[in-house]
């Protein structure tokens, strides 16, 4: 199997993910998305500069663990631009505080307040639980990990319900994935990880087709997501991933 591609000339990875993530912005953008989705939300178009605070926390020689989410969350990224980003965990561990603007065509029900949302996304709270319990500063997570979303865009119908991107139409889909695989393919290319990991079947399976596609010399492997929907993640959570972590190799 091949290894992800060299990066040309000097770009460090942490330039490659952030042109990595402009290009994945912009090219969203432009797509168009059909009822029952009423309102698409793109934190990394309004809340920018805390995406831009995040990726450059990477580890410019790269990382020998890559996390794959699904999308953003309501709670999360969708408030603070960072994967799983949970704002006690964002704010007070990693140190990321940036203004975040409004996106356009904004749900009264879902407004964006960023760092002064009161709510607590249940998944990143328990996702960076697990490593800032592992790791005592965020610069001894990033020396081996890093954390991404395959999808940057949060989708809602007319109730402010959450849509999962796996909810599309095959059509709208297939030009989603065709812009976030090349990102995810950037992104690999940047880090060059040894492992690659699904947080959630959705996630591992978007990693496993870029996978076969690039022919990367990464091992793939999953944990079990943290979304208090499942059932499964309500009992001990955190031993359970950590366990199927020590199982993978990845720890």
């Amino acid at each position: 199997m091949a290894t992800p591609s060299k990066r040309s000339g000097a770009q460090s990875a942490r330039t490659a993910l952030i042109k990595a993530a402009k290009k994945l912005r912009d090219r969203v953008d432009k797509l168009e998305f059909a009822e029952p989705v009423t309102h698409v939300y793109n934190p990394l178009r309004y809340a920018w500069k805390s995406h831009e605070a995040y990726l450059s926390m990477a580890n410019d020689a790269g990382a020998k663990v890559l996390f794959l989410g699904m999308n953003p969350g309501p709670w999360g990224m969708a408030q603070t631009g960072v994967p799983f980003g949970e704002i006690a965990a964002v704010k007070d561990w990693l140190g990321i505080h940036e203004s975040v603007k409004h996106p356009k065509n904004e749900h009264p029900k879902r407004i964006v307040e960023g760092f002064e949302c009161q709510r607590s996304e249940v998944s990143g709270r328990r996702l960076w639980g697990l490593f800032q319990s592992k790791y005592e500063q965020p610069s001894d997570f990033f020396k081996r990990h890093f954390i991404a979303n395959y999808c940057p865009l949060v989708f809602m119908e007319s109730s402010a319900r959450n849509r999962t991107p796996d909810k599309l139409p095959a059509a709208e889909r297939e030009l989603l994935d065709s812009a976030c695989d090349a990102h995810l393919r950037a992104v690999i290319d940047a880090l060059k990880p040894k492992h690659l990991v699904g947080v959630g079947a959705y996630a591992e399976k978007c990693l496993a087709r870029v996978l076969e596609e690039a022919s990367y010399d990464a091992h793939l492997s999953r944990i079990l997501h943290p979304s208090p929907a499942s059932p499964a993640a309500n009992k001990d959570w955190s031993g359970q991933a950590t366990k199927q972590l020590i199982h993978a190799g990845v720890w």
